[in-house]
Protein backbone atom coordinates (compact mmCIF):
# COMPACT_ATOMS: atom_id res chain seq x y z
CA UNK A 1 0.00 0.00 0.00
CA UNK A 2 1.25 3.57 -0.84
CA UNK A 3 2.44 5.46 1.86
CA UNK A 4 0.28 8.56 2.97
CA UNK A 5 0.49 11.95 5.21
CA UNK A 6 -1.61 10.50 7.79
CA UNK A 7 1.40 7.55 8.08
CA UNK A 8 3.37 10.14 9.11
CA UNK A 9 1.22 10.88 12.65
CA UNK A 10 -0.62 7.92 13.14
CA UNK A 11 -3.07 8.60 15.72
CA UNK A 12 -2.77 12.10 15.52
CA UNK A 13 -5.62 14.60 14.27
CA UNK A 14 -4.63 17.48 12.95
CA UNK A 15 -1.12 17.52 13.56
CA UNK A 16 1.26 21.16 13.76
CA UNK A 17 4.14 21.39 11.78
CA UNK A 18 6.72 24.51 13.30
CA UNK A 19 8.51 25.66 10.62
CA UNK A 20 12.83 26.22 11.01
CA UNK A 21 13.27 29.06 8.85
CA UNK A 22 17.09 28.93 8.08
CA UNK A 23 19.00 32.41 8.61
CA UNK A 24 20.72 33.22 4.64
CA UNK A 25 23.17 30.44 4.16
CA UNK A 26 26.75 30.78 2.31
CA UNK A 27 26.85 32.36 -0.69
CA UNK A 28 23.43 34.40 -0.47
CA UNK A 29 23.78 38.30 -0.43
CA UNK A 30 22.70 38.10 3.57
CA UNK A 31 24.94 35.43 4.83
CA UNK A 32 26.32 36.45 8.06
CA UNK A 33 29.61 35.08 8.12
CA UNK A 34 29.36 32.14 11.01
CA UNK A 35 27.78 28.56 9.41
CA UNK A 36 27.98 27.82 13.21
CA UNK A 37 25.45 30.41 14.37
CA UNK A 38 23.43 29.08 11.36
CA UNK A 39 23.21 25.30 13.02
CA UNK A 40 23.35 26.99 16.31
CA UNK A 41 19.76 28.51 15.22
CA UNK A 42 18.10 25.56 13.94
CA UNK A 43 18.87 23.92 16.07
CA UNK A 44 17.78 25.75 18.87
CA UNK A 45 14.85 26.26 17.48
CA UNK A 46 13.90 22.96 16.23
CA UNK A 47 14.49 22.38 20.05
CA UNK A 48 11.88 24.58 21.00
CA UNK A 49 9.41 23.48 18.69
CA UNK A 50 9.82 19.73 20.20
CA UNK A 51 9.79 20.75 23.56
CA UNK A 52 6.11 22.58 23.08
CA UNK A 53 4.78 19.09 21.21
CA UNK A 54 4.86 19.92 18.26
CA UNK A 55 3.75 16.98 15.50
CA UNK A 56 6.62 17.68 12.91
CA UNK A 57 9.14 20.38 11.83
CA UNK A 58 9.55 21.84 8.27
CA UNK A 59 13.19 23.08 6.96
CA UNK A 60 12.84 25.96 4.33
CA UNK A 61 15.40 28.10 3.35
CA UNK A 62 13.69 31.33 4.09
CA UNK A 63 16.66 33.39 4.55
CA UNK A 64 17.87 33.31 1.32
CA UNK A 65 16.04 35.82 -0.57
CA UNK A 66 16.00 36.92 -3.51
CA UNK A 67 14.94 33.09 -4.87
CA UNK A 68 15.84 31.53 -7.64
CA UNK A 69 13.06 30.06 -9.07
CA UNK A 70 14.80 26.47 -9.42
CA UNK A 71 18.24 25.63 -8.93
CA UNK A 72 20.07 27.90 -6.66
CA UNK A 73 23.19 25.60 -6.00
CA UNK A 74 24.64 22.66 -5.39
CA UNK A 75 26.12 24.51 -2.33
CA UNK A 76 22.02 25.09 -0.98
CA UNK A 77 21.65 21.44 -1.03
CA UNK A 78 24.98 20.37 0.53
CA UNK A 79 23.88 22.77 3.69
CA UNK A 80 20.26 21.99 4.11
CA UNK A 81 21.12 18.60 3.50
CA UNK A 82 23.51 19.20 6.30
CA UNK A 83 21.32 20.76 8.82
CA UNK A 84 18.01 18.48 8.14
CA UNK A 85 20.50 15.45 9.16
CA UNK A 86 21.54 17.40 12.27
CA UNK A 87 17.82 17.89 12.78
CA UNK A 88 16.59 14.09 12.17
CA UNK A 89 19.45 13.34 14.92
CA UNK A 90 18.49 15.49 17.89
CA UNK A 91 14.45 14.92 17.23
CA UNK A 92 12.54 12.52 16.27
CA UNK A 93 9.80 13.85 14.66
CA UNK A 94 8.84 13.74 10.78
CA UNK A 95 10.54 16.33 8.51
CA UNK A 96 9.40 18.37 6.02
CA UNK A 97 12.00 20.23 3.06
CA UNK A 98 11.42 23.12 1.10
CA UNK A 99 13.72 24.59 -1.53
CA UNK A 100 12.59 28.41 -2.48
CA UNK A 101 11.51 29.12 -4.94
CA UNK A 102 10.15 25.81 -6.12
CA UNK A 103 13.80 23.61 -6.32
CA UNK A 104 11.18 20.34 -5.60
CA UNK A 105 14.51 18.50 -7.33
CA UNK A 106 16.83 19.48 -4.60
CA UNK A 107 13.89 19.18 -1.65
CA UNK A 108 12.85 15.76 -2.57
CA UNK A 109 16.97 14.87 -3.22
CA UNK A 110 17.82 16.54 0.29
CA UNK A 111 14.50 14.64 2.14
CA UNK A 112 15.25 11.20 0.62
CA UNK A 113 18.90 11.07 1.81
CA UNK A 114 17.88 12.34 5.42
CA UNK A 115 14.89 10.15 5.88
CA UNK A 116 15.72 7.43 3.65
CA UNK A 117 12.56 4.97 4.89
CA UNK A 118 10.38 7.21 6.64
CA UNK A 119 9.37 10.27 8.37
CA UNK A 120 9.81 12.66 5.22
CA UNK A 121 7.75 15.05 3.58
CA UNK A 122 8.24 18.15 0.80
CA UNK A 123 6.12 20.92 -0.09
CA UNK A 124 6.11 22.24 -3.51
CA UNK A 125 4.88 26.07 -4.40
CA UNK A 126 3.59 25.37 -7.78
CA UNK A 127 3.74 20.93 -8.80
CA UNK A 128 0.65 22.30 -11.76
CA UNK A 129 0.00 25.02 -14.08
CA UNK A 130 1.99 28.06 -14.58
CA UNK A 131 2.20 31.18 -11.60
CA UNK A 132 3.01 34.47 -11.95
CA UNK A 133 5.77 35.53 -8.99
CA UNK A 134 8.54 37.25 -8.51
CA UNK A 135 10.82 35.16 -9.34
CA UNK A 136 8.99 35.01 -12.56
CA UNK A 137 6.93 32.67 -14.25
CA UNK A 138 7.36 29.17 -12.29
CA UNK A 139 5.57 26.27 -14.63
CA UNK A 140 4.65 22.70 -12.43
CA UNK A 141 7.17 20.40 -12.50
CA UNK A 142 4.62 17.69 -11.27
CA UNK A 143 5.64 15.33 -14.33
CA UNK A 144 9.66 15.51 -13.50
CA UNK A 145 8.80 15.50 -9.81
CA UNK A 146 7.05 12.16 -9.57
CA UNK A 147 9.29 10.35 -11.93
CA UNK A 148 11.92 10.95 -9.66
CA UNK A 149 10.30 9.87 -6.90
CA UNK A 150 9.93 6.71 -8.54
CA UNK A 151 13.44 6.45 -9.97
CA UNK A 152 14.94 7.09 -6.39
CA UNK A 153 12.66 4.60 -4.96
CA UNK A 154 11.30 7.10 -2.33
CA UNK A 155 7.50 6.77 -2.34
CA UNK A 156 7.58 7.16 1.52
CA UNK A 157 8.46 10.98 0.48
CA UNK A 158 4.76 12.86 1.31
CA UNK A 159 4.63 15.29 -1.38
CA UNK A 160 2.54 18.43 -0.21
CA UNK A 161 1.29 21.24 -2.99
CA UNK A 162 0.04 24.72 -2.50
CA UNK A 163 -3.48 25.43 -3.92
CA UNK A 164 -3.22 29.47 -4.71
CA UNK A 165 0.24 29.40 -3.58
CA UNK A 166 1.17 32.82 -1.71
CA UNK A 167 3.29 35.56 -3.45
CA UNK A 168 1.80 34.43 -6.81
CA UNK A 169 -1.29 35.65 -9.42
CA UNK A 170 -2.26 32.71 -11.81
CA UNK A 171 -0.89 33.72 -15.09
CA UNK A 172 -4.23 34.22 -17.40
CA UNK A 173 -7.71 33.87 -16.04
CA UNK A 174 -8.39 32.11 -12.74
CA UNK A 175 -9.44 28.49 -13.12
CA UNK A 176 -12.50 27.53 -10.78
CA UNK A 177 -11.40 26.40 -7.26
CA UNK A 178 -11.95 22.98 -7.84
CA UNK A 179 -10.56 22.57 -10.95
CA UNK A 180 -7.30 23.36 -9.37
CA UNK A 181 -7.44 20.80 -6.61
CA UNK A 182 -8.89 17.99 -8.78
CA UNK A 183 -5.86 18.68 -11.10
CA UNK A 184 -3.09 18.93 -8.14
CA UNK A 185 -4.71 16.01 -6.62
CA UNK A 186 -5.27 13.48 -9.52
CA UNK A 187 -3.01 15.15 -12.19
CA UNK A 188 -0.27 16.62 -10.52
CA UNK A 189 -0.66 13.35 -7.84
CA UNK A 190 -0.21 15.58 -4.63
CA UNK A 191 -0.81 13.58 -1.17
CA UNK A 192 -2.26 16.43 0.17
CA UNK A 193 -2.98 20.30 0.10
CA UNK A 194 -2.02 23.16 1.68
CA UNK A 195 -4.20 26.97 1.53
CA UNK A 196 -2.49 30.03 2.55
CA UNK A 197 -3.07 33.55 2.47
CA UNK A 198 -1.87 35.76 -0.11
CA UNK A 199 1.74 36.42 1.72
CA UNK A 200 3.82 35.00 4.57
CA UNK A 201 2.19 35.53 7.46
CA UNK A 202 -1.30 36.42 6.18
CA UNK A 203 -4.16 34.83 7.79
CA UNK A 204 -5.23 32.02 5.36
CA UNK A 205 -9.13 33.18 3.83
CA UNK A 206 -11.28 30.31 6.29
CA UNK A 207 -13.62 30.22 3.00
CA UNK A 208 -11.28 29.19 0.72
CA UNK A 209 -9.95 26.64 3.32
CA UNK A 210 -14.01 25.15 3.34
CA UNK A 211 -13.70 24.98 -0.45
CA UNK A 212 -10.73 23.31 -0.74
CA UNK A 213 -11.31 21.07 2.20
CA UNK A 214 -14.98 19.88 0.23
CA UNK A 215 -13.11 19.36 -3.04
CA UNK A 216 -10.66 17.65 -2.02
CA UNK A 217 -12.09 14.35 -0.88
CA UNK A 218 -9.97 11.95 1.49
CA UNK A 219 -6.90 13.88 0.71
CA UNK A 220 -5.55 16.07 4.13
CA UNK A 221 -5.66 19.74 3.21
CA UNK A 222 -3.22 22.37 5.69
CA UNK A 223 -3.57 25.38 6.70
CA UNK A 224 0.17 27.16 5.83
CA UNK A 225 -0.36 31.03 6.83
CA UNK A 226 -1.36 33.04 9.20
CA UNK A 227 -2.44 30.77 12.29
CA UNK A 228 -2.14 31.99 15.59
CA UNK A 229 -3.13 31.10 19.06
CA UNK A 230 -5.88 33.33 18.86
CA UNK A 231 -7.44 32.10 15.40
CA UNK A 232 -6.45 28.56 15.77
CA UNK A 233 -9.87 27.46 16.30
CA UNK A 234 -11.73 29.19 13.24
CA UNK A 235 -9.50 26.19 11.29
CA UNK A 236 -10.86 23.53 12.35
CA UNK A 237 -11.95 22.67 8.96
CA UNK A 238 -8.20 21.83 8.70
CA UNK A 239 -6.62 18.57 8.46
CA UNK A 240 -3.55 19.97 10.06
CA UNK A 241 -1.27 22.98 10.49
CA UNK A 242 1.83 24.60 9.50
CA UNK A 243 2.97 27.41 11.39
CA UNK A 244 5.87 29.72 11.17
CA UNK A 245 6.16 33.98 11.28
CA UNK A 246 3.55 34.08 14.25
CA UNK A 247 5.54 31.79 16.71
CA UNK A 248 8.61 33.95 16.39
CA UNK A 249 9.28 36.68 18.73
CA UNK A 250 7.44 39.67 18.25
CA UNK A 251 6.31 37.77 15.65
CA UNK A 252 8.99 38.31 13.25
CA UNK A 253 9.77 36.12 10.50
CA UNK A 254 13.63 36.69 10.95
CA UNK A 255 13.70 36.39 15.09
CA UNK A 256 14.17 32.87 17.12
CA UNK A 257 11.39 30.69 18.10
CA UNK A 258 9.08 32.18 20.69
CA UNK A 259 8.39 29.60 23.47
CA UNK A 260 5.40 30.95 25.23
CA UNK A 261 4.18 31.57 22.08
CA UNK A 262 4.57 28.09 21.14
CA UNK A 263 2.99 26.59 23.98
CA UNK A 264 -0.11 29.14 23.95
CA UNK A 265 -0.51 27.52 19.90
CA UNK A 266 0.01 24.07 21.37
CA UNK A 267 -2.91 24.96 24.58
CA UNK A 268 -4.94 26.22 21.84
CA UNK A 269 -4.66 22.88 19.42
CA UNK A 270 -5.55 20.78 22.62
CA UNK A 271 -8.70 23.04 23.26
CA UNK A 272 -9.66 22.42 19.63
CA UNK A 273 -8.96 18.45 19.47
CA UNK A 274 -11.36 18.83 23.02
CA UNK A 275 -14.02 19.79 20.95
Amino acid sequence: MTPTIADLWPGVTRPVIGMLHLPPLPGSPRYGGDPAAIRARVLEDARTWAEAGVHGLMLENFGDVPFYKVGGGPHIVAWMTTLAAEVRHHFNLPLGINVLRNDVEAALGISAAVCPSDGGFIRVNVLCGAKLTDQGIIEGPAAMLLRRRAELGASHIRILADINVKHASPLGSPRPLAEEVDDTLHRGLADGLIVTGGATGQATDVDELAAVRAEAGQAPVLVGSGVTAETLGEYAAADGFIIGSWAKREGRVDNPVDRERVRGLMAAWRGLQAR
